[in-house]
């Protein structure tokens, strides 16, 4: 054969074909669209955790997540250092702040950190070079991937060399830039210093603070530190590595929230969607060619064959509606990326996954469909 007979009978109906193919790439677009915004709200959602410079950290376990932290003596930080194994300590202030918009007066909430600026705390764009800054008094810096309706920070600043503006109803000015970017819990953020943090929440004890991150020295087992410091620390905080914290923030934002859920049940809904399209045009198909393939029967083939014909329908339906869905994705990712600053992009790990997804809904919607044949009597199809 010149080609082979599963396309040649999808080739015949090009009307049938087409929509199949378009049912399959909304299938894919809708699978990859829920799964990038699930993976995106994990990745936003632990940018603080995996940008901070810390071995382990100290947070409170009242706090729910990393965005409205509980507080916790700034005592357990400094009773660390007693363990061998540490080698340094920083406290950090972090809490949401009213931030005022300076050309439009609208007030919109965004996250404060403070910390010592002294201290290299953070590695993301930007922050080294303006770190030192903060030790002048109302001062921030501020994150250049923050929301548009915080207004043109960036524009503004690299034009004028300063903004101006207040938070939480304190006069401040923006002395720098870094870029940190946004979550589905983070709108913004700016940092500062301790002594500002403060400034902008006088309310706020010194001794209480949000967060804890710790150094251990070179050489020093990091298991073996956590341990003993979870054995000497009061249980009014929680001591935790990095990935551990990461892990902490993941499954907060995967179960305790239906975000994640929603997120999960529309690709599976995604993929219900597909394999109903692919049944129902497979199923089309082996109705119309039932007497053929009665015949097929009829001649001495086994089911088997019958059964190839219809799964090479179904890969070549699968392979084909996959390019334009991926194609649809990959540009709807960089719209809603530019849009909401997340961090959506097709990666070669979900890109496989949904394509052998893809290729498994198709099979099973083909062997569902070639069921009718195998059970026909060629002599009551004649």
């Amino acid at each position: 054969m010149n080609a082979p007979l599963g396309w040649k009978q999808l080739r015949h109906k090009p009307w049938r074909l087409a929509v199949a193919l378009l049912g399959i790439a909304f299938a894919v677009l809708l699978i990859m669209m829920q799964l990038g915004f699930r993976e995106a709200l994990f990745e936003s959602a632990v940018r603080y955790h995996e940008r901070f410079n810390y071995d382990i950290a100290l947070f409170s376990p009242d706090s729910v997540f990393i965005v409205r932290p509980e507080s916790f003596s700034i005592r357990r930080v400094y009773q660390s250092l007693a363990d061998p194994g540490i080698e340094s300590v920083t406290p950090v202030y972090v809490f949401p702040a009213v931030w005022k918009n300076p050309w439009t007066n609208s007030r919109r909430s965004l996250n404060a950190v403070g910390f010592d600026p002294s201290v290299s705390v953070l590695s993301t764009p930007g922050f080294e070079e303006v770190r030192e800054k903060l030790t002048q008094r109302d001062v921030v810096i501020f994150d250049a991937a923050s929301r548009p309706e915080f207004g043109d920070v960036r524009g503004h600043f690299e034009a004028e060399g300063n903004v101006r503006t207040e938070i939480n109803n304190r006069e401040i000015e923006v002395v720098g830039l870094f870029e940190m970017g946004t979550s589905f819990g983070i709108d913004g953020s700016v940092m500062t210093s301790s002594d500002n943090w403060l400034r902008l929440f006088p309310s706020r004890n010194r001794n209480d603070i949000h967060l804890g991150l710790l150094q251990v020295k070179d050489g020093a087992d990091l298991e073996t530190v956590s341990e003993r410091l979870r054995s000497y620390l009061p249980k009014d905080v929680l001591v935790m590595t990095k990935a551990q914290f990461v892990e902490r923030e993941t499954s907060y934002w995967n179960r305790a929230t239906p975000i994640g859920y929603v997120f999960a049940f529309g690709a599976i809904m995604g993929l219900v969607v597909g394999s109903i399209i692919v049944y129902q045009i497979l199923f089309a198909d082996v109705s119309e060619h039932l007497s053929e393939y009665a015949t097929l029967r009829a001649i001495g083939y086994k089911n088997r064959f019958i059964a190839g014909i219809v799964l090479q329908q179904a890969v070549i339906l699968g392979v084909l509606g996959f390019v334009p869905g991926i194609a649809a994705a990959w540009f709807l990712y960089g719209q809603a990326a530019a849009a909401t600053s997340l961090p959506l992009y097709v990666t070669l790990d979900r890109a496989v996954f949904v394509f052998v997804l893809t290729l498994a809904m198709c099979a099973i919607s083909a062997l569902l469909a070639v069921r009718k044949v195998a059970t026909i009597d060629p002599a009551e199809v004649f």
